[in-house]
């Protein structure tokens, strides 16, 4: 799962440390190792000229941004908080700011009390370009309860939307009101479980162009199996944990369509803060 701006404190290089915070934002330097090399940016101006590709025809673009260690793992001690540096931080509220809706599964509500917005700065900078201050919130539950006891659940100033499927006490039957019923919107999937390709079609009837998703690897496994996948930001972490804690994307139930025939992903970018690196990829018939 990703780090998504919970309350812990977190790790930054010493050169982050020294560097003073300009407009409240911290000016952290990265280098770009590919392409056009590049040393000591602005990792804001560096991401400047950030842009998406165009949607496949009839769905949003899908993209995922996850942390990892050197081996693979999303978490260390149950949380991902642990791998995520001041850098990867404001890079994080970077991506957000480019899509019109960030996307998290409910086991990452459940571990961790984040929230999905972005800051002034960037809000700003939505609204000069003629959209909304705030991406939409997406939490994509199931059939247990949501928890909603959660920060997610009191930013009222931006427009969130709770998913979730037919069986969840969440979901209204026989045309009476739910049995619990959420204080946000509430889309309600015709199957047990909300489904990729379902859910895809009520984001483009929704007007929704370009979709986040935070995790959890079950998440991202979903939309993998769909094969709605069309961008990764992979940020690796410079440590090691031999665990069998969760990985970027989980295993797809009953086996994965790609197991012999991966897909093969293009490398878009590679840039670096000290030891860490923040990589992007772009996968199938997506152009540019």
């Amino acid at each position: 799962m990703r780090w998504t701006d919970s309350t812990n404190t977190f790790r930054c290089s010493p050169r982050a440390d020294a560097a003073r915070t300009i407009g409240g934002v911290t000016p952290h330097r990265i280098d770009r190792l590919w392409p056009d090399p590049a040393s000591d940016l602005s990792l804001d101006a560096a991401f400047e000229a950030f842009a998406l590709p165009p949607a496949p025809e009839g769905r949003p673009l899908v993209a995922i941004n996850m942390v990892t260690t050197v081996d693979g793992r999303a978490q260390v001690g149950g949380k991902a908080d642990a791998l995520s540096s001041r850098p990867d931080r404001r890079l994080m509220r970077l991506l957000r700011a480019a899509f019109d809706a960030v996307g998290s599964g409910v086991g990452t509500l459940r571990a961790d009390d984040f929230y999905s917005r972005v800051p002034e700065d960037l809000a700003a900078r939505r609204v000069a370009a003629g959209r909304p201050a705030q991406p939409t919130a997406l939490l994509i539950a199931g059939r247990a309860p949501v928890p909603t006891d959660r920060r997610w659940f009191t930013y009222a100033e931006q427009p969130r939307v709770v998913v979730v499927g037919s069986g969840s006490p969440h979901a209204p039957r026989d045309g009476e009101e739910a049995e619990v019923p959420l204080a946000v919107e509430t889309w309600v999937a015709p199957t047990e479980l909300p489904e990729a390709p379902w859910l895809l079609e009520r984001l483009t009837a929704a007007g929704v162009g370009s979709l986040l998703l935070e995790g959890g690897p079950t998440t991202n496994a979903s939309f993998l199996a769909a094969d709605a996948l069309d961008e990764a930001f992979w940020t690796i972490d410079a440590s090691l944990v031999g665990s069998d804690a969760l990985p970027m994307i989980a295993s797809i139930p009953g086996g994965s369509p790609w197991a012999d025939a991966p897909r093969q992903g293009r490398l878009v970018s590679v840039h670096r803060s000290g030891d860490e690196l923040f990589l992007r990829y772009r996968f199938g018939a997506v152009n540019p």
